[in-house]
């Protein structure tokens, strides 16, 4: 039997996948001291798309908003993550910046860092994760899993057993981000990737798009893989990652151990459930099964995006025909791995091909990037009629000498306003417009607590809360008083 650790994906991944990251820094408050003691090997809070979106949609500060989570968390290894090349946006961003993204985020306490690279650009992620290493922080690079006729169990492998070979490394993070891995492949993927790793531990990070992803994980252990990603159950499922209720349910049932404190999930996910019910964000579902999942390979939160894209065209009832097209922009470009930029940068393709109505007339500068070269090379070779097409269109040809460009801070900073500003400043003002940053700092500090409204009776909270499967209990608080609810 194994003794088995999980890293909470709740505040990061799960919002991320099932919220759109609109989770506010107060809305933690109440189960942060909770989730601190639930014993996670590591709790994942935040990545730069995270703070693009506090500022662009929450008005707040991501940096006090950090803050505020590492005080509340004080035992936690936290993580955040980020591409090898860029932060928030679809192209490159400059090596220094990236290294002060790195360096800042320690100093404000994040001291775990999981690395990746869709396209496997194997030196810009050692240099990255050389960067983590330095900082003094935990470096966890990541193999980024899809299906093509170049992703086979060898690649991945040999793409771990160079990771490790760096020798820095304390464990290699394996992602599922379409839900696409089934437990077949699994059989053989596990056991050549612990092999590859050679005694450095390897963590999973399956997404339950079509329902597998827990089985996946019982696969892992038998392989000898002892760490598992999960969410809380109103943050797991569907596109989001298996639920920690349900993983530690089976590990108990096939007699693994771990080291979950059992009677904390329950009041984490009470309080998750009624931050949705307020704020009409969707709790997760295990979906139905589907075989175009394994064809399309994109996230759930991308196809999500996708419907919102065709609706503003009046084409939503085109979903189908777009995620076909996906199917062939991805063959067509080298069949990229489908996750972060990869996956947005296939459906935008796929909807301007659909919307036009005429394949590639309209190219997005960053798929032009790509066929260039610049985000690394592609997996397979492209389809040489649809390059010629993108790179003899007219910004095709304005783009053939253009190189990224590499400032230092120093010139960085002169650009986007005052040498003297903070890089905290300068980071944020990268990520994000200059009117976004200023409607946030009209807001004020961050709010360090979340405010939920009276309008519902208790007995409609308590009929709510044992609606959940199965809770064990139910402790309900007000200034004077605490019931406890036992079944």
């Amino acid at each position: 039997m194994s003794h088995i650790e999980f890293v909470d994906q709740t505040l990061r991944d799960g919002q991320q996948s099932l919220w759109g990251m609109r989770m506010r820094t107060g809305m933690v408050a109440e189960v942060a001291g909770l989730i601190d003691k639930a014993g996670f090997r590591t709790v994942d809070v935040t990545g730069s798309s995270m703070f693009e979106c506090m500022i662009r949609y929450s008005r707040e500060d991501p940096w006090e908003g950090l803050d505020l989570w590492r005080s509340w968390m004080p035992n936690s290894k936290l993580r955040a993550g980020s591409r090898s090349n860029c932060i928030a946006k679809f192209g490159l961003t400059p090596d220094s910046l990236m290294d002060l993204w790195i360096q800042t985020l320690v100093k404000h306490g994040i001291n775990s860092f999981w690395i990746y690279d869709c396209l496997f650009n194997m030196d810009k992620m050692e240099r990255l994760c050389k960067v983590v290493s330095d900082a003094g922080a935990e470096v966890v690079p990541s193999v980024m899993y899809g299906i093509s006729p170049v992703h086979t169990d060898e690649f991945f492998a040999e793409r771990v057993a160079e990771m490790v070979s760096w020798g820095f490394v304390d464990s290699v993070y394996v992602e599922d981000a379409p839900g696409i891995l089934t437990p077949e492949r699994a059989t053989t993927l596990f056991p050549a990737l612990v092999k590859a790793a050679n005694g450095t531990p390897l963590e999973m990070h399956c997404h339950n798009t079509v329902g597998v992803a827990p089985r996946n994980y019982i696969e892992a252990i038998a392989a000898g893989i002892n760490i598992l990603h999960t969410a809380s159950r109103p943050l797991a499922n569907g596109p989001s990652l298996p639920s920690t209720e349900s993983m530690v349910a089976n590990l108990d049932w096939l007699g693994h151990t771990h080291g979950i404190n059992e009677e904390l999930l329950e009041p984490i996910a009470a309080h998750f459930a009624r931050v949705a019910q307020q704020e009409g964000h969707p709790i997760g579902h295990v979906n139905e099964y589907s075989v175009f999942n394994y064809k399309h390979q994109l996230p759930g939160g991308m196809t999500g995006t996708l419907k919102a894209q065709l609706a503003q065209y009046n084409m939503a009832d085109r979903l189908d025909e777009v995620l076909e097209e996906v199917v062939q922009c991805r063959e067509d470009l080298g069949h990229p791995i489908s996750a972060t930029p990869f996956s947005q940068l296939m459906g935008i393709q796929a909807v301007l091909n659909v919307v036009t109505g005429e394949r590639y007339s309209i190219v997005p500068d960053e798929v032009i990037i790509y066929v260039l070269g610049h985000l690394g090379k592609a997996p397979a070779p492209f389809n040489e009629e649809v390059k010629d097409r993108i790179l003899d269109s007219t910004r095709g040809r304005e783009m053939q000498d253009w190189e990224p460009p590499q400032p230092s801070i120093k010139e960085l900073k002169r650009e986007y306003g005052d040498e003297k500003i903070s890089d905290e400043e300068l980071l944020m003002r990268y990520l994000a417009p200059a009117d976004d940053l200023e409607a946030t700092r009209s807001k004020g500090p961050v709010p360090r607590n979340y405010i939920f409204n009276e309008t519902s009776s208790l007995k409609d909270l308590v009929e709510d809360m044992l609606a959940m499967k199965r809770p064990k209990y139910l402790r309900v608080s007000k200034e004077d008083w605490t019931i406890t609810l036992r079944r």
